[in-house]
């Protein structure tokens, strides 16, 4: 249960940032409003996770999934780059994320 908590918390942090992206486009009011809950719920689900899963990996695991989320978010909503090397290196996130859980 921890680990979807994990997973969950990963996918808030995403939120939160969605709510900094949403800010820095005009939207203020909502954009805040969407970084605080998103956060909230992020960092209280991180702190439960860590009951059972060992600091350094759930905040690698945390920021893992806030990284690769946050830059899958720019490149469909945001017309950020979709470059090969880009989509490599999220790969490659992915990929020690995924390998934390296998050795944790």
């Amino acid at each position: 249960m921890s680990w979807v908590m994990l997973i969950i918390a990963g996918i808030f942090e995403v939120v939160g940032v969605s709510g900094i992206q949403m800010i820095t486009k005009g939207q203020k009011r909502k954009g805040f409003a969407v970084l605080i809950i998103g956060f909230i719920i992020s960092f209280t689900l991180l702190g439960l996770a860590m009951e059972t899963i060992p600091l350094g990996v759930a905040y690698a695991v945390w920021t893992g999934i806030g990284t690769v989320g946050s830059a899958l978010v720019g490149m469909v909503y945001y017309n950020e780059s979709k470059d090969r090397l880009r989509i490599f290196f999220i790969g490659l996130v992915v990929v020690a994320v995924i390998g934390l859980r296998l050795v944790s």
